[in-house]
């Protein structure tokens, strides 16, 4: 489970001062501690919903970095990139878009799909494969290229 690994990292990072690592395992650690709660019980969440949760918390982040580099906000923008570093080699690795277009390739013609009306089978058969290794707008932009 990644909560007793970030705890150990939390430790580590306290010691050598390392502000940004620490501000990325917080955050995270904050996230897994309220989706525990959220649930309604104390059973650990499963190690898919953990990796739901940091992507969601890169994807978070990576919006605002965004938003403060349009802005000329590099302080803040620099901040964000530092999190995104961290939380991120917690991930599993992301596939090159080269890998994932062969994949989403094959499940458009194992699935026979033929037209963008079947975008959304295709899409529920990519994500569920591609989870946690691929970023779902990419996803998408691939399989709309690949049927339209």
């Amino acid at each position: 489970m990644i909560s007793t690994t970030i705890d150990q990292e939390i430790k580590q990072a306290m010691l050598a001062k390392d502000q940004a690592k620490l501000r990325g395992l917080r955050a995270i650690k904050a996230a897994l501690l309220l989706a525990k709660t959220e649930k309604g019980h104390a059973e650990e969440i499963s190690e898919d919903a953990e990796m739901k949760i940091l992507q969601k918390l890169v994807k978070q982040r990576k919006e605002s970095a965004t938003i403060y580099k349009e802005q000329g906000r590099e302080d803040l923008y620099i901040v964000e990139q530092e999190e995104i570093d961290v939380i991120s080699q917690f991930l599993p690795q992301q596939l090159a878009q080269a890998d994932i277009e062969k994949i989403i390739a094959r499940i458009i013609s194992e699935s026979g799909a033929s037209s963008i009306k079947e975008m959304g089978k295709v899409m529920g058969l990519a994500n569920k494969e591609l989870a946690g290794k691929a970023d779902g707008k990419l996803i998408g932009e691939i399989v709309k290229t690949q049927l339209g």
